[in-house]
């Protein structure tokens, strides 16, 4: 049986997305006349693609018939498409500066970080220092830094953030990694928290040494709930 080469499958899968974000919602028989393939090939290709999540389907009733099934993309097959989310966001900083000057930029850095350190917190609640950073690494990762941590001694560790998820941001603003320090240090309140090496500066990576206060209690008491 001859096999479909798997850069084929791949420009397929591409085709499909592609006509679901523009036509919307569509069914195996219409997408086989517009990509001219099998009904079954179209079938092999949206089992693929629901797999990795990019789309999903509901069904539809049809009077006495069997019930069609209709696909369409998920939010995640939605993010594939182009974003300008970078840009969006320095013009809407930059727009600030020309309307409030360089104070705007401080007060819209200062309540993020307010309302950041609020969420990191309810995760890192009740935890001792080295799960701290472990878990700071976790939150960072999910936002995109690709955070990886170390620990270097009992009281020192170590934050390593590979990518810069507001890189874009950060060149126009450098606000944004002084904040983004201060975070950390507050976030972390038993530990001295010091950039060591910092991307926009031409390094790998962004780089946080973390060493436990003097007099810092090693583990951190969980709070009673009342």
């Amino acid at each position: 049986m001859q096999t479909v080469p798997k850069l084929l499958l791949q420009d397929t899968r591409r085709k499909i997305l592609d006509l679901l974000k523009k036509k919307g919602p569509q069914t195996v028989q219409a997408l086989s006349r517009v990509l001219g393939i099998t009904s079954m090939g179209v079938r092999q290709q949206l089992n693929a693609l629901e797999r990795d999540g990019l789309i999903r389907y509901r069904v539809e009733p049809r009077g006495l018939g069997r019930p069609g099934y209709v696909y369409m993309l998920t939010g995640l097959g939605d993010e594939l498409f182009p974003r300008t989310y970078p840009q969006f966001a320095g013009s809407v900083l930059e727009t600030v500066k020309l309307l409030d000057g360089e104070e705007g930029i401080e007060r819209i850095f200062a309540k993020r970080t307010d309302l950041v350190q609020q969420q990191y917190e309810k995760r890192m609640a009740g935890k001792d220092l080295e799960r701290q950073v472990q878990e700071l690494a976790h939150i960072r990762t999910e936002e995109g830094y690709m955070a990886e941590w170390e620990k270097v001694n009992q009281d020192t560790f170590l934050l390593r953030e590979n990518n810069c998820a507001i890189c874009e941001v950060a060149r126009q603003c450098i606000q944004a990694c002084s904040y983004e320090l201060a975070l950390f240090q507050r976030v972390l309140p038993g530990a001295n928290v010091t950039r060591e090496s910092h991307i926009l500066q031409g390094d790998g990576a962004c780089t946080y040494r973390i060493r436990r206060k003097r007099g810092a209690p090693a583990r951190t008491t969980k709070a009673r709930s009342r």
